[in-house]
Order: C-alpha cells, then structure tokens, then sequence
C-alpha cells in the first residue's frame, strides 16, 4: 500500500515493477554491498530487469561507510552515464540505504532514489526518515543530509537471509521506539517471538514500529523538537560504535543501541526520577538477550569526547533524550561530565 513516501508491503514484485516502468532500463542503477548481492540481488534481479552494467558493488560494513565509499558511488554514476532522470536503488542494510540517499541526493543536485531495506535494523530504522549521511575522522554519521527516499519499500522476505545476531540488531531499534512510545507495545516485544520472523505477530511488530517513528518524524521532519524522542539510547550508543572502532572490536548499530539504552535510562533515573526498579528489569532483560560492551575505567574520558561531537548538543552542553517513563519522554535535557561517569560506572557494574 502507498503511504506518503514510503510502501510497507509484501508485494514487492507489483510495486517495484510499477515504479521502475517510470525510468529508463539503462538510467536505473542499484546499490548492493557485498551480502545483498549475494542474498538480495537475485530477488531483485527476477522481477525488473536491469542492466547488469549498473551494479554498483560496495564493500561491507560499518568501517566502509566513509567518504572514500560516497566517492566510488560518484564516480560510479558519472562514468556511467548517470544524469538528473535516474534512479538509484539502494538494496541494502542501513549502511548502503545511508550512504546511497546521500550519494543520490548529492549527484547531479539530486536524483531519485528508492530504499529496499534488506536486515530488520534497516526496515525499522535507517531506511525510513530521510536521513543520509556517512561517518567521518572517526565519527558517526558526521556527514549528511535529510531527504526522503522517493519510496521504501519493506518486505520481510529479505529477512530470511539473516543471522540471529542482525535479527537481534533491529530488534533492538525495535524496543527502542517501544519505550519512547507505550508500555503495551513494549510488553508485546519483549514476549515476540524472534525465530519466526515470518510470522504474522512478527510483521505486525515491524509495522507498527515503523509507524511510530513515523509519527515523530512527519510531525518535525529536521529533528528541531519531537523527533528528537528517536534519540533515546543513541548518544551512548554512537559513543560506544566510535570507540569498538577504535577498538577493533566492531559492534553493530542496533547493539549498541541496546547497550547505551542502559546508561541513559539511569540518567533519566537520576535527572527525571524514572522508576528504579523498572530501570533494573529493562538493563538485565537487555543483558541477557545482548551481553554488554566491554568498557573500562580509561574508556571514560574517550566516550564523552565522543558524546561531544554528537550532533544534539548545543551551546556546547552534551544533550540528551530521557524517560520520565515508558512513553513519557523528555528531550533537550543537559548533562555535566560526572553525570556520564557514573552513568557508565553503572553500566559496568550492573
């Protein structure tokens, strides 16, 4: 079904079949990385037909997500012949879905493009809301812009390719927006079967997250007040996904999603007197599915200068999204350096 820009369907054969009859086979490029061209391309490959000449490949994962990557993706659409009235199709996690949008919306001033989000994280977040960007001198999503996909389309069919791991990566975005939103939602997640992805249960999990990050980005589109709620667990989070880099220990997104969700709901205990025991059965149901990220003492100092380049600060106060309660959020709240330290010492502890 068309629902402003973006399709959640199972059809995906009808809708993609009817978009791309508005271009020109040889003006239709696709995006892959190296696991969608393998899992996801030939899904794609028997419903349109398209010039096998207009791959283009990019490496997997987070480390690749850089400049040099949006160049390649440049080079790649000017060499080809690419021009004002193509598409791009990204297929992809959220890497590709990041870094193609950016790549469109810059070429040329900007070219169409259509998202089909190929892990759980990507459906329930990257690909839907217009951001585009990619990480630059070691820091997450430096570089971007907000502009919406001309479609996204959502079909759990490319879930069947995943792990267990990138399942649990999207799920928890998934918990994410269910916090921010409802305690009845959140009470449906954590009780969701996660083995049947193809369940109807399952699918109407995804649905309905989707739809409530949707109801906070169509009412403030460039995040200037209640969109910003999405931020909830994220400035943590890119914190702890600037320093595994560093580390070498890469973590994915929607872990570390999982993990900084933690220490920002004992900040919101601390500053907006969010229930303590409630705090305690959300951090240890989040440990036992996720674990936890290995930090120590010295890493301190290394994620709150992370935190100090996170785009929600202002007038050089660390900025964060809190919980008065499950679905009762605040955001613009401030915090002093102690504060993340005893937020972190928390963590580890816990």
């Amino acid at each position: 079904m068309f629902n402003s820009n973006n399709i959640i369907t199972d059809k995906l054969k009808f809708n993609l079949k009817k978009i791309s009859n508005n271009y020109y086979k040889n003006k239709i490029f696709i995006l892959v990385d190296d696991n969608s061209y393998k899992f996801c391309f030939p899904i794609i490959s028997k419903i349109i037909a398209l010039n096998t000449k207009n791959i283009i490949k990019i490496k997997n994962g987070e480390e690749n997500k850089n400049i040099d990557t949006i160049v390649s993706i440049w080079n790649f659409l000017s060499q080809n012949s690419a021009d004002r009235y193509s598409l791009l199709i990204n297929l992809g996690g959220g890497v590709v879905c990041d870094m193609g949008g950016f790549a469109a919306s810059t070429f040329k001033r900007g070219i169409n493009f259509i998202n089909i989000p190929t892990t759980l994280l990507s459906q329930v977040d990257a690909a839907v809301g217009g951001k585009t960007g990619f990480n630059f001198n070691g820091l997450k999503n430096e570089i971007g812009i907000i502009n919406n996909a001309k479609y996204v389309f959502i079909d759990t069919i490319f879930l069947n390719s995943l792990n267990k791991k990138n399942i649990l990566s999207g799920f928890a975005e998934m918990i994410k927006h269910a916090l921010i939103y409802n305690k009845k939602h959140y009470q449906e997640l954590i009780h969701l079967d996660l083995e049947n992805t193809n369940s109807n249960e399952f699918k109407d999990a995804i649905i309905k997250s989707i739809n409530i990050k949707k109801h906070f980005v169509e009412k403030d589109r460039f995040e200037q007040n209640i969109r910003k709620s999405l931020n909830f667990g994220h400035t943590f989070a890119h914190a702890f996904e600037s320093l595994s880099l560093i580390k070498k220990q890469h973590i994915t997104h929607g872990y570390a999603v999982a993990y900084g969700i933690i220490p920002e709901l004992y900040l919101s205990y601390k500053k907006l007197g969010f229930n303590y025991d409630k705090l305690i059965k959300i951090a240890n149901h989040i440990i036992d599915v996720y674990g936890k990220f290995n930090i120590n003492s010295n890493d301190s100092s290394k994620l709150i200068n992370f935190m100090r380049h996170d785009k929600k600060n202002k007038d050089n106060k660390l900025m964060f999204t809190l919980l008065k309660d499950i679905g009762d959020v605040s955001i613009n709240n401030s915090c002093e350096d102690y504060e993340l330290i005893e937020a972190l010492n928390f963590y580890s502890k816990i």
